[in-house]
């Protein structure tokens, strides 16, 4: 049995769309019936999920609720969205319940190696430090940012404009789609990627500049201060969110997410075809499918 974490958000729908079909997928999720998680699926990225997949209450907050019985293959969408130490003990906590249920393979969705500049990157690490510790067969696979997060942070304005503080930098973003395909591909395969970490980045890395023309505007980055101002003062993030969306951006801009500091890129290798143009992605975020 494959059971997949965050079936209700954005990437764990992909997976989920993926594995359609199979009668051994069971899908983890804290509202077992719903049809969206609101915290991390939208319209645009939102997939169909298969009627015929069970459904098992798996809320990371609630490690009573953590039930992996008859589990052989748990994909651990990481459970992000919080400060270090509440997504380290959700981590922690389905690790060991997956130990304690005899789960043989683990696969965790972790954060592209170039990503270690970001603040959120520390949970990330240390879950890996854990699996690698522990006694579960695990593969770890490092997903870049996703070309729909980049759309999300560097939208243009009503006037077409695009203010995001990117500088010349660029960076080397994924379809989320892709990566759902990595991961559904790995999950039903699980020996052959026993005890392997991929890095999971974008092929063409994209600049301020390119986001613009895609979407038919133009491009005057603004500062980080002002970022940091704008978001504070959107009311839409959290306090713990502010500095990592600033420094998300201070990567970009630096030049530390572009993809040069990946040695090997699995992504194309694991699709076993060409990756989707992220930028094609970033439009139908931005813009609606139909422009993809």
């Amino acid at each position: 049995m494959i059971l997949i974490t965050g079936a209700n958000g954005a990437l764990g729908r992909l997976v989920a769309a993926e594995l359609a079909g199979r009668d051994d997928v069971v899908l983890g999720t804290r509202t077992p019936d719903s049809t969206t998680d609101s915290t991390q699926a939208t319209q645009a990225t939102q997939a169909p999920r298969p009627a015929q997949a069970p459904q098992r209450r798996i809320d990371f907050d609630d490690p009573a609720s953590l039930d992996f019985t008859g589990v052989d293959t748990l994909l651990l969408i990481s459970a992000g969205y919080g400060e270090d130490d509440i997504v380290i003990a959700r981590h922690d906590a389905a690790i060991t319940a997956a130990e304690k249920a005899g789960v043989r393979h683990l696969v965790y969705t972790s954060l592209s190696g170039d990503g270690d500049h970001l603040a959120y990157a520390l949970a990330h690490r240390w879950t890996e430090r854990r699996l690698a510790r522990g006694p579960l067969a695990w593969t770890v696979l490092r997903n870049g940012l996703y070309a729909e997060f980049l759309a999300a942070i560097a939208a243009p304005g009503p006037d077409g404009t695009i203010a995001a503080p990117l500088g010349t930098g660029r960076l080397a973003a994924v379809a989320r789609a892709d990566l759902a395909a990595v991961a559904a591909r790995v999950a039903t395969e699980p020996e052959r990627h026993a005890g392997r970490v991929y890095e999971l980045v974008g092929e063409r890395a994209l600049g301020g500049a390119e986001l613009a023309d895609a979407v038919g505007g133009s491009y005057e980055p603004g500062s980080l201060g002002a970022a940091r101002e704008a978001i504070a003062a959107s009311g839409g993030a959290l306090p713990y969110q502010v500095p990592m969306l600033v420094g998300t951006y201070s990567a970009i801009a630096g030049g530390f997410l572009d993809g040069s500091g990946i040695e090997a890129n699995a992504l194309r290798t694991l699709l076993g075809r060409e990756p989707r143009p992220a930028l094609d992605a970033y439009r139908a975020a931005v813009t609606g499918p139909s422009a993809a």
